[in-house]
C-alpha cells in the first residue's frame, strides 16, 4: 500500500491525516496562536474505509490530496461527522463528489447542520446515529457518544474498541501546529503543552463544564490507550494527566495553589503597585506568582490563568469614569467562559473619583462563588505611603490565604 508522508499510524490501520496552518495568526476570528493550528482527521484503512472527520479550509486542498493518496485507489466507505463546526467540515462536499458511494454518519443535530453547510449533499446518503449506538466499520466497532455543548450541541465522540482509541472532537484539544511528531509523549512533555491546552479549554470550551463531566463520565466506561483530538496532539503515555487537568478544569477548580495578578495602567502607577505586591508575596514566601498586563496581553490569556490559578488579583485604572477597556473586556470573557470559584483580590486606582474597584467586585459577584481576600486597595494617582501600606497588607491576606 503506498502511503504519503504526510499519513502517520495510530494503531493498527488507523491513521492520523490532516494539516496544520502556521500562517492564519489567529484562530476562530479573535484568538492568537502564535504557533499556528492543527486540523487533525483519522482514516481507518481496514477491510472497510472510514475518515472520522475533515479540516479547515486552510488546508483542505492538501487533505484532500493526503487522503487520496493514503487510499491508494480504494474507495473511502464511510466519513464520521462528529463535529460541524466549519474548520471541520471544509472537505464533506469535496469528498462526497470524489467518493460517490460514500456514506455521512452524524447525530440527527449534524444532519441537520450539513443541509445548511452542504447543500449538495444528498440527504439519502447520511445515516444518523444515536448516544451509545455501536457501528460495525470493515472489523472495527465503532460506538457513539452523544457530547452535546462540547462545545456545539450536535457533536459526539467515537471509540474504537479493538484499537482503545477515543476519537474525541474538539475535547482534549490544543492550540499549535503540529511538525511530524504527532503525539504529545514524541515533541514535549505534557507540562509544555498544558499552557496552551488550558488556554484552549478555558476559551472554548470553558462555559460547559457541566456537559464536560458528563463526557468525562461516559468516557470512563471505555478502556481508553489513545485519545485522538481534532486540535493538537495525540495523546497516549499522558492520558492521566491531561484527563485530570480536564477534570478540574471543567469543575472550576483551580489547577494549582497560585496567585495570577492581571492589570491595566496607563502611566506606570498601578503597575507599581502590582509590582510591589508580587514583591511583598514573594517576601512571604508564595511561589508561582505571575503577573500579565492586560494592555498589551490578549484576553484569553487571562481568561486561562483564571482557571489556573487559586487566586486572582485584578488591578485596574478608572478610566472615562469607568473601568479600563482592556479589563472589562478580560472580565466580560471570564464570565461568558464561565469562571467562578476563586479567590479574588482588587487594586484600583483613580486620581479624583475611583470607580474601578466597585465595577471590577460588582462583575466578580455577578460571576459567583467569588471568595473576596483582603480590604479592596485604593491608589490616588501615584503610590504614597498609604497606598504602599494598604499593598503590603493584602499581601499578608493573600499569603496567608494561599500558604
Amino acid at each position: 500500500m503506498m502511503m504519503t508522508a504526510n499519513a502517520r499510524r495510530i494503531s493498527g490501520d488507523v491513521w492520523h491525516v490532516g494539516g496544520s496552518d502556521r500562517r492564519s495568526p489567529i484562530f476562530e476570528g479573535h484568538l492568537p496562536v502564535p504557533a499556528g493550528m492543527s486540523y487533525n482527521a483519522y482514516l481507518i484503512l481496514g477491510g472497510e474505509t472510514a475518515l472520522f472527520d475533515t479540516v479547515d479550509k486552510s488546508v483542505a486542498s492538501a487533505f484532500i490530496e493526503d487522503v487520496k493518496a493514503a487510499l491508494d485507489g480504494r474507495p473511502l466507505n464511510r466519513l464520521v461527522v462528529q463535529h460541524m463546526e466549519p474548520d471541520h467540515t471544509a472537505a464533506i462536499s469535496a469528498l462526497a463528489e470524489l467518493y460517490p458511494d460514500m456514506t455521512v454518519v452524524c447525530t440527527a443535530g449534524a444532519k441537520r447542520m450539513l443541509a445548511n453547510y452542504c447543500p449538495g449533499l444528498e440527504q439519502s446518503r447520511v445515516v444518523t446515529v444515536k448516544d451509545r449506538e455501536s457501528m460495525k466499520i470493515g472489523d472495527c466497532t465503532v460506538t457513539f457518544l452523544t457530547a452535546p455543548m462540547v462545545h456545539w450541541p450536535e457533536v459526539m465522540v467515537s471509540y474504537l474498541a479493538e484499537e482503545k482509541i477515543l476519537f474525541s472532537a474538539d475535547a482534549f484539544g490544543t492550540f499549535g501546529a503540529l511538525s511530524g511528531n504527532i503525539f504529545a509523549d514524541e515533541c514535549c512533555t505534557v507540562k509544555e503543552w498544558l499552557p496552551e491546552a488550558r488556554r484552549y479549554y478555558a476559551n472554548i470550551v470553558g462555559k460547559y463544564g457541566p456537559q464536560v463531566q458528563a463526557l468525562l463520565k461516559k468516557a470512563a466506561e471505555a478502556d481508553i490507550a489513545v485519545v485522538a483530538p481534532l486540535h493538537g496532539p495525540v495523546w497516549r503515555s499522558d492520558l492521566v494527566d491531561i484527563i485530570s487537568a480536564y477534570d478540574k478544569w471543567s469543575r472550576y477548580e483551580p489547577e494549582e495553589k497560585a496567585v495570577t495578578i492581571l492589570y491595566t495602567s496607563v502611566y506606570g502607577n498601578t503597575a507599581r503597585a502590582c509590582g510591589l505586591l508580587a514583591d511583598e508575596l514573594a517576601a512571604r514566601g508564595v511561589k508561582k506568582v505571575k503577573m500579565l498586563d492586560m494592555n498589551v496581553t490578549h484576553p484569553s490569556y487571562g481568561v486561562a490563568e483564571a482557571f489556573r490559578a487559586s487566586c486572582v488579583v485584578f488591578a485596574s485604572t478608572t478610566y472615562n469614569n469607568g473601568l479600563f477597556p482592556s479589563m472589562r473586556n478580560l472580565l466580560d470573557d471570564m464570565a461568558d467562559m464561565g469562571v467562578k470559584d476563586r479567590d479574588a483580590a482588587i487594586i484600583a486606582n483613580g486620581s479624583w473619583a475611583p470607580q474601578a474597584g466597585k465595577i471590577m467586585r460588582a462583575k466578580l459577584e455577578e460571576m459567583g462563588g467569588m471568595t473576596f481576600i483582603g480590604e479592596d486597595v485604593t491608589v490616588a494617582g501615584a503610590m504614597n505611603d498609604a497606598s504602599r501600606q494598604a499593598v503590603s497588607a493584602l499581601a499578608d491576606a493573600v499569603a496567608q490565604r494561599v500558604l
